[in-house]
């Protein structure tokens, strides 16, 4: 397997972090003298943490302790908070040969970066149909690379359109029909509002960036398994610039709010909470984490970005995998199958506001009431449409870079797409650095 110049230098400098800090020693497997094994569970942060009680991951670790009969334990790890900095902290202790990774919390593009680096514990043959049965079909295509499956979907994610009804007809939009981006600007121009988005210089600012450039028909990697050497990207592109034109429209005009560069998942709604927030892309955790008056609230299919095409909502959620270095690989991917079982990954749902991966979750009575006025149905419509980024085992070199060149927002130009492909590849080829 050809690797990267960028993958080396990760995991070079996973191996100075061990050896200057001593904490990546294996912290799982046997507890010893034939006891009980204990699988180390890498969890990012959700409505529990690391509280058993609290309907998070850490109470679906303890209900399949549990239930395995006394075959396994689990004990789980938070993770930090940013998503880059869990891919920086699980790819440093994959590279050095962690045992504890038994099993790991991980974003979709970024699975696909430890499977190229061989980094993770093949899928059992026998568990790979349970491991996509009522599953939505962008979860399992997250879920593979080069045609096999190297990761179990846990929870699929995918971004809405939140709007507030109020608002919407003051401006008089239809929002049973599709909206454009260009719309949303003028909705809230004309209402005095504003309009949440992503664009910090971090992970979630790549993901409205890829969205937008999918939504105008064109993709960020036009060949994703590709080696670097021979890697294409399509950012330099109309649908690159039509996405730059949305991104200065949004942050120059105002409506985007005064702090829109700095703007996360957390302050976006924070934005939309406001007295004069009126719209907001973000996950469907919005609902339950909204604090204002919720009759008032609804959600759409995610803008467009271009009238005529129809929009790429963007995938996430998480993907469950195993350390190639686990001394419990068997075991490990018994508990996922426990882990993401109808009733946990339903009730999970209900919890955390974390949608599921399996379909079926979608007619349960509960998650209609979590999720009430057609909003449970909306998220799996969009789930069916929604467009995950490159799975590419650069994406976190070219997702780097891609919010550098972008940033700040409000200096997006119609040169940008073709500066960032360029310092893009120039990363990719060794030329330039992050």
């Amino acid at each position: 397997m050809n690797t990267s110049k960028s993958r080396r230098r990760v995991a070079v400098a996973a191996s100075m972090a061990m050896l200057a800090t001593g904490v990546l020693a294996g912290c799982g497997g046997d507890s010893g003298g034939g006891s009980t094994p204990t699988l180390t569970w890498y969890i990012n942060p959700d409505v529990g943490n690391s509280d058993a009680s609290k309907g998070g991951q850490a109470t679906l670790a303890a209900n399949c302790t549990k239930n395995s009969g006394g075959k396994y334990k689990i004990k789980v790890e938070l993770l930090p908070n940013s998503a880059s900095d869990q891919r920086t902290q699980l790819l440093r202790r994959l590279a050095a040969g962690d045992s504890s990774m038994d099993i790991m919390s991980a974003d979709p593009a970024f699975v696909t970066e430890f499977a190229a680096a061989g980094y993770l514990a093949p899928i059992p043959a026998g568990m790979e149909k349970n491991f996509t049965e009522d599953r939505v079909q962008s979860s399992i295509d997250a879920s593979m690379y080069k045609g096999k499956l190297t990761s179990v979907p846990f929870w699929a994610n995918t971004q809405l359109l939140w709007y507030k009804k109020s608002v919407a007809q003051k401006a008089g939009l239809d929002m049973s029909k599709p909206v454009t981006w260009d719309q949303l600007v003028s909705a809230a121009q004309k209402t005095n509002t504003k309009v949440g988005v992503q664009a910090k210089l971090y992970e979630g600012y790549a993901v409205w960036i890829n969205a937008l450039v999918a939504g105008a028909g064109g993709k960020l990697v036009e060949n994703p398994s590709a080696t670097y050497e021979n890697i294409k990207l399509g950012l330099d592109s109309e649908a690159g610039k039509k996405a730059a034109t949305i991104i200065n429209k949004v942050t120059t005009s105002g409506v985007g709010g005064p702090a829109v560069g700095s703007s996360d998942e957390t302050a976006s709604l924070t934005l939309f909470q406001a007295p004069n927030g009126g719209f907001l892309v973000n996950w469907p955790y919005t609902y339950g984490a909204y604090t204002g008056d919720k009759k008032d609230v609804a959600a759409a299919i995610y803008p467009r970005t271009a009238a005529d095409k129809d929009s790429a909502p963007p995938f996430g959620g998480i993907q469950l995998s195993v350390g190639k270095n686990s001394k419990h690989t068997d075991l490990a991917y018994q508990a996922i199958d426990c882990i993401t079982n109808q009733e946990n990954t339903t009730a999970y749902m209900v919890a955390s506001g974390n949608p599921s991966s399996r379909k079926k979750s979608y007619d349960d009575a509960k998650v209609k009431e979590a999720f009430p006025n057609g909003i449970a149905a909306q998220i799996r419509t969009s789930l069916d449409k929604a467009v995950p980024r490159p799975l590419s085992p650069y994406w976190g070199d070219i997702s780097g870079a891609l919010q550098l060149k972008f940033s700040p927002p409000s200096a997006v130009n119609q040169q940008t797409p073709a500066t960032a492909q360029k310092y893009i590849l120039d990363v990719l080829k060794g030329k330039a650095l992050l």
